[in-house]
């Protein structure tokens, strides 16, 4: 029988999934990442729709390796095989989703579902502006907290995150990349998320701030607990020129991490 899980939710998991799929194409069929992925999609499924249905067994029925196969045969077949079986996860993925968008009821008469951690974190970092500017105005003008720089931030987001995570942990260090090493502004290991935090400044470009990010999410692909990363840029002055362009250009799903970038306010 399966469980109670709400619509959307249903549909941003499945949906993840398939974006890593996409990813996992430039590995091969023989790669850790591949076979967490396998089985992370099979539970998810049977979660979602039981163990008693045909969505399993349609996605299990999948292919990466050839039926039959030879030692003559170059490794691009077995490469293109792989590749092939991927696509057809996918679809079968895709085939899924249409049928929770399509039939599935917003409502089931159950309790709400509570909000996926990451839609949670999405919506505190779009409001974010609005906590930071309520700030300043206080009864008897009394002291507050100024956001001035990337620590104010830090102090903030703590703050609120507080509100929906018990398990915060500040100020995990990251394994050394390229002889250097990095320090995780938050770390939710209940549900494998990061949350790196960044301030803008006049005189960081667009660009510097791209790369920065790519530094980051190459790093945190070597943290164990990271599955997730959330990049909040936080740019009350609106000094980058296209937040949009920056925000699609690196989220991605990669080497089995998902990368959200969030500026804020929009």
């Amino acid at each position: 029988m399966a469980r109670t899980i709400g619509k959307q939710e249903a549909i941003e998991r499945l949906r993840a999934q398939s974006e890593i799929a996409k990813e996992l194409k430039r590995q091969r069929a023989d790669s850790q990442d591949f076979k967490k992925w396998l089985r992370d999609t099979e539970v998810l499924i049977e979660y979602i729709f039981g163990s008693d249905t045909r969505h399993k067994t349609d996605f299990t029925s999948v292919s990466y390796t050839p039926i039959a196969w030879t030692s003559s045969m170059p490794d691009s077949y077995f490469d293109k095989v792989y590749r092939d079986g991927l696509g057809s996860a996918q679809q079968v993925l895709a085939s899924m989703i249409s049928e929770v968008e399509e039939y599935w009821e917003e409502t089931t008469g159950e309790p709400a579902a509570a909000p996926l951690p990451l839609s949670r974190i999405e919506r505190l970092c779009d409001r974010f502006h609005i906590a930071a500017r309520r700030l300043r105005f206080r009864h008897d003008g009394r002291s507050t907290l100024d956001i001035n720089d990337e620590y104010d931030v830090q102090d903030l987001m703590h703050a609120l995150l507080a509100l929906d995570f018990d398990d915060i942990r500040a100020e995990e260090w990251n394994p050394s990349y390229a002889g250097a090493s990095s320090r995780s502004d938050f770390l939710l290991p209940e549900h494998g998320i990061v949350i790196e935090v960044k301030k803008t400044r006049r005189g960081l470009t667009d660009r510097q701030i791209g790369e920065q990010l790519i530094i980051d999410a190459a790093r945190y692909q070597r943290h164990p607990a990271c599955r997730v990363l959330v990049c909040f840029v936080y740019d009350p002055e609106g000094l980058i020129g296209n937040p949009r362009g920056l925000e699609n250009d690196l989220s991605k799903a990669t080497d089995g991490m998902q990368v959200r970038v969030i500026v804020a306010p929009r």
